[in-house]
This record gives structure tokens, C-alpha cells and sequence, in this order.
């Protein structure tokens, strides 16, 4: 009889242990985010915990927003290199995908179509397994050692292309920080650790909004 009552005993513990886990309040599901860029989301020259990606990843946190950050960039990336580093990427929803590369094209005179196509292509790759995701592009411009049209056409690829696929858009990602020596490496192209710093904030103005409903 003893050994009967400790048999019950034991069930109804174990049962109650279970109860217990089933009760417990699950965790809200992790939000994911992709960026793809270049050098500039890459961090060139500095540790990945400076580049502004990582910065994102601690702002997130400290606005208590459940988030993964991948940063797929790669210093010298170019937008067909995008393409052919994407596919690797989708294996996992996205929710948020920003999009950075096309400076380096640019200054290897790819034609702006050709941009344009293949930076579209990418955004519809992403869009076509994740139906539900917000994008954001980082635009850039070109130096104005050359206003023709080349340069203007450039310019205004990035709010077209955010503006044709619903996105959102970073007007200019080196805003505060292009052509000055002191928030850029000794190269006058890559910004420093303080540069990195304004990049994030550049991004951040934009992205927040968009976690915080994602989140919802």
C-alpha cells in the first residue's frame, strides 16, 4: 500500500511538473534581419562590432526588440555579386531586408538599368519567400566631380526602387560622415568607427519604426 501511495505520488509530480511547463508563457517568436552590402555594411578596415550592422543589433536590444541580425555584406561587393551570394540567405525567413550595394558598380561604370535590374532582381528573390517583408534601401550617391546624368540617374535609382516596391528608404547612408577626414579612414572613402557610429544612426531613424510594427 506504502509503495502504491508513493507510485501516485510520483505520477502526480511529474504530471504537475508538466502542467507547469505547458503553462509557462512561450517566447515571442525572433524576428530576422538580412542586411546586403558592401564594404561600407561590411565595416572595411574595422572589427565587425564596429561596423553599423552590429550597432543596429545593440540599438534593437536596447529597445527590447526580439531581432536576429545577419549582416551578409562583403567588402567589395558589387550588385551581381549580391545576387549570387543571395540565394545562401533564403534559406531562413526574412523580416526586414536592407539592401546596400551599387557604389561599387558604379564606380566600375555599370550602367544604371543594369543597377536597377539586378537590384530588383534581388528584392523580388527575397520578396517571392518572404511575401510578408519590409524592405529597406540605403541610398548612395556619386561625387559630384561630374554632374552629368549618369550621376543624377544614380541618385534617384534608390527612392525609385524603394518607392516601386513599397520600401523604405535611406536618402543617403554616408549623410554627416562622406568627404569628412575626421569620420573616415586615411582611404577618404571608408568611414571610421566614429563614422560607423552616424551610419547607424542614419539607418536606425528609419529602420525603428519598421521593427516596432514587424514586432507587433
Amino acid at each position: 500500500m506504502k509503495n502504491q501511495v508513493a507510485l501516485w505520488s510520483a505520477l502526480i509530480s511529474i504530471l504537475c511538473a508538466y502542467a507547469a511547463v505547458d503553462a509557462a508563457p512561450a517566447s515571442s517568436q525572433m524576428k530576422t534581419i538580412l542586411v546586403l552590402g558592401d564594404s561600407l555594411s561590411a565595416g572595411f578596415g574595422l572589427k565587425s562590432s564596429e561596423a553599423y550592422p552590429a550597432l543596429l543589433a545593440k540599438k534593437l536590444r536596447a529597445a527590447v526588440l526580439n531581432f536576429q541580425l545577419t549582416n551578409a555584406s562583403q567588402t567589395g561587393g558589387t550588385t551581381e555579386g549580391g545576387l549570387e551570394r543571395l540565394p545562401a540567405h533564403l534559406k531562413r525567413k526574412i523580416d526586414i531586408f536592407i539592401l546596400e550595394l551599387g557604389i561599387n558598380d558604379a564606380f566600375r561604370g555599370v550602367p544604371v538599368d543594369q543597377i536597377e535590374n539586378n537590384l530588383q532582381q534581388m528584392i523580388d528573390k527575397v520578396k517571392a519567400r518572404n511575401p510578408d517583408v519590409r524592405v529597406l534601401i540605403a541610398g548612395m550617391q556619386l561625387p559630384n566631380y561630374a554632374a552629368d546624368d549618369y550621376v543624377s540617374a544614380f541618385g534617384k535609382m534608390f527612392a525609385e526602387l524603394a518607392a516601386k516596391n513599397g520600401g523604405s528608404l535611406v536618402p543617403y547612408l554616408l549623410d554627416g560622415v562622406g568627404g569628412d577626414p575626421s569620420l573616415n579612414l586615411p582611404d577618404g572613402i571608408h568611414p571610421n568607427a566614429a563614422g560607423q557610429k552616424i551610419l547607424a544612426e542614419n539607418v536606425w531613424r528609419v529602420l525603428e519604426p519598421i521593427a516596432r510594427k514587424v514586432s507587433l
